[in-house]
């Protein structure tokens, strides 16, 4: 899922300067050109990319023949391996709009091509891609957001306003929003193994690349040998409301562990008890303080309300392992940490993260067939008692009905909101803490993936693999033995000790 409503972002050779408007010179537009594959230099990052680099070059839309085209940078990295498997792993990352190259070192350090090809492409619109849609007008939004009480009204008006700056700036330049969505990516990836001559390969998302992973898988399962899927967005379930179910499931994984952990349970008693009152509290009355990005710089103005917390709590701004200890010090007068982690909200980078095709995305398969009322409803099944300011904004995605008026893209849900069904073999991974996209929606699509192994990494959150050495250890496998993964370091894991502070004082 995208991590945009707490304003926090998931330099490219190939992609237009942050802010710039995309133009059709920028799209590579070349009316009636079939999908290839272009050699060129490999983009320019922190961390230098080594390997085989180029462009997919593909039709914006597919439904208009002849119209214009667009690029997308695609890495080949080798595998460490000298004797390397034929069939490559290819990535794909979350979002929708998060930033697949800048993901590589994250997917290289796991070790994903130890004994495979490694290939990252750029999905449609996003940073190393042309045209890119970034909304730098959203960017702003966010990093004035912070000093803003979340789920006001006229925090919603803001945000309405910098989306619709951006989309008019994009559809002026000739970008066709409509045809940035999960069909149009995963039919770019079809394309692109057939424009690299690959016979078969293997498939690795996560969060929004588990959503594209499965339409690929369902859409165009030829040549696929295995897929894993990490951090699970089901295309079927995937709306506003369940995000409140990803959510409770999440939070609630991490204080039943904290209650598992006699020192935890001893020292902080009962906190969905705690976590609502500070809920209920804040929304009342929010907090303001000066906070320090933990990035450095100047302290900046952070409103702390209600809806603001919950939200930090489902993006992990706080490590799960101090969110006893960071509600525990709120609760007695002490909001540091919470309000450092919305602090590092004030300093994105401007033009980093595809805004463009998160709300295209969004607003064509997860907001529509749901209303404000479902939303509100689903709030309050997961937290009955808070209030319904809070409730009535989907964690990570707030007035999202109010964004999607303004951007203005087709329903897609009849061709996107499907089950995938198949018999290749597949690996699907959650994280207990995950409450972005909660553990169980894994096993709830392995059960029409016939021939898959689910995996439960207790005391992780979003984006497994990297995170824990057991799940790299059995993506290993999976990728060497589809159908028989190696599954046996599982059973010995528990989450980690949760930090324990001294007793505080009430304030």
């Amino acid at each position: 899922m995208a991590v945009v409503a707490a304003g926090v972002a998931l330099v490219g050779a190939l992609a237009p300067a942050p802010g710039h408007a995309a133009t059709a010179s920028d799209s590579g537009s070349r009316p009636g050109t079939p999908a290839r594959f272009v050699p060129g230099p490999c983009p320019k990052t922190p961390e230098p990319v080594t390997g085989r680099c180029g462009f997919l070059e593909v039709p914006e839309n597919r439904a208009h023949p002849g119209g214009r085209t667009i690029r997308l940078t695609v890495v080949v990295v080798p595998a460490v391996s000298a004797k390397a498997a034929k069939d490559p792993v290819v990535f794909m990352t979350g979002g929708p709009g998060g930033d697949a190259i800048d993901d590589m070192p994250f997917v290289i350090g796991a070790g994903v091509n130890k004994d495979r090809d490694l290939i990252v492409m750029a999905q449609r619109g996003t940073l190393h891609a042309r045209p890119n849609l970034a909304c730098p007008e959203i960017d702003r939004f966010y990093a004035e957001a912070v000093g803003l009480r979340y789920d006001a009204p006229s925090t919603g008006r803001r945000l309405v306003r910098a989306a619709d700056r951006c989309r008019n700036r994009l559809t002026a330049a000739g970008v066709d929003l409509s045809a940035y969505n999960t069909t149009e990516n995963a039919a770019d990836f079809a394309d692109l193994r057939s424009a690299l001559g690959i016979h078969r390969w293997n498939v690795y998302g996560y969060s929004y690349g588990t959503d594209l992973a499965l339409t690929y898988l369902r859409r165009h399962p030829q040549g696929t040998r295995s897929v894993a899927i990490d951090s699970v967005v089901p295309p079927r379930i995937v709306s506003l409301p369940w995000t409140w179910d990803s959510a409770q499931e999440g939070i609630n994984t991490i204080f039943a562990a904290c209650a598992a952990q006699p020192q935890c349970e001893n020292r902080y008693p009962d906190l969905s008890r705690t976590l609502t009152r500070q809920v209920r509290r804040l929304e009342a009355r929010p907090l303001t303080v000066m906070a320090q990005p933990p990035s450095g710089g100047a302290p900046v103005k952070v409103v702390l309300d209600g809806g603001a917390l919950v939200n930090l709590l489902v993006a992990n701004a706080v490590p799960a392992v101090d969110v006893p200890a960071a509600l525990d010090e709120l609760a007695h007068g002490n909001p540091e940490r919470f309000a450092r982690a919305r602090a590092a909200g004030a300093t994105p980078v401007i033009g980093e993260f595809a805004h463009g095709l998160t709300q295209s995305v969004a607003c064509a398969e997860w907001v529509p067939g749901y209303s404000r009322a479902d939303l509100l409803a689903a709030g309050r099944r997961a937290f009955p008692g808070w209030p319904d300011s809070v409730l009535a904004q989907a964690p990570q995605l707030p007035f999202e009905h109010d964004v999607c008026r303004v951007w203005n893209v087709p329903d897609r849900t009849p061709v996107q909101r499907v089950t995938t069904v198949s018999n290749v073999p597949a690996l699907v991974v959650s994280g207990t803490f995950d409450a972005k996209t909660g553990a169980r929606w894994g096993a709830y699509t392995a059960r029409t993936l016939f021939r898959s192994t689910t995996v439960l990494i207790p005391g992780i959150g979003h984006w497994v693999v990297p995170q824990s050495p057991c799940a790299q250890s059995v993506l290993a496998s999976f990728l060497a033995r589809p159908n028989a993964p190696d599954t046996g370091c599982v059973a010995g894991l528990t989450p980690k000790p949760f930090t324990i502070t001294p007793v505080l004082e009430t304030s």
